[in-house]
């Protein structure tokens, strides 16, 4: 019974709302399992811009749409989702760590861990690379207390530090 509990919460059931923003998708659209596959900048500079997904190509979890740039990464995705979902469901990891659901820009990225984080502008990333390993810790002990609240409902692209960050508006 225990390893069923187990198990269940592993695979993300028991997520938060996931952050969706106006494009109406998770992570804005934008195909999660490529971050994994992108080169990861050193930190201090500016990560490759996220890989778009195709609203021919969509899957659903944690109550979202998620878009992919192709059925494989869609099949992918669909075997283990809690792997490739980004942490926080979505919202930006400093945010968190600040103890608020903040949401995030899908192309202010980084992999730590194996795992996706996102964070909502440029001036909050070098907050968050200051030290990683620290927000990291702050956020998994303020998560407990947030996670049941509802996900953000503001948009990360209206903050003027996020021009010139992204160039799509929703997947192709």
């Amino acid at each position: 019974m225990l390893a069923s509990a187990l198990a269940i919460a592993s695979n993300g059931l028991f997520a938060g709302d996931q952050y969706v923003d106006e494009s109406g998708y998770a992570v804005s659209g934008y195909d999660v399992v490529e971050f994994f596959s992108l080169p990861q900048s050193a930190i201090g500079e500016e990560q490759p811009e996220a890989v778009p997904g195709k609203k021919t190509i969509t899957a659903d979890y944690n109550g979202a749409k998620w878009a992919f740039s192709s059925e494989k990464n869609r099949e992918v995705f669909l075997a283990n989702p809690a792997r490739f979902a980004p942490q926080y469901d979505g919202h930006c990891a400093y945010g968190v760590s600040k103890g608020g659901k903040v949401p995030a820009n899908p192309n202010l990225w980084r992999i730590t861990d194996d795992k996706l984080y996102l964070n909502i502008n440029p001036p909050v990333v070098s907050f968050f690379e200051e030290d990683i390993s620290g927000t990291l810790s702050r956020a998994e002990r303020k998560w407990k207390k947030l996670e049941s609240k509802s996900a953000s409902s503001k948009s990360w692209k209206v903050l003027k530090a996020n021009d010139g960050t992204y160039t799509m508006e929703s997947p192709l």
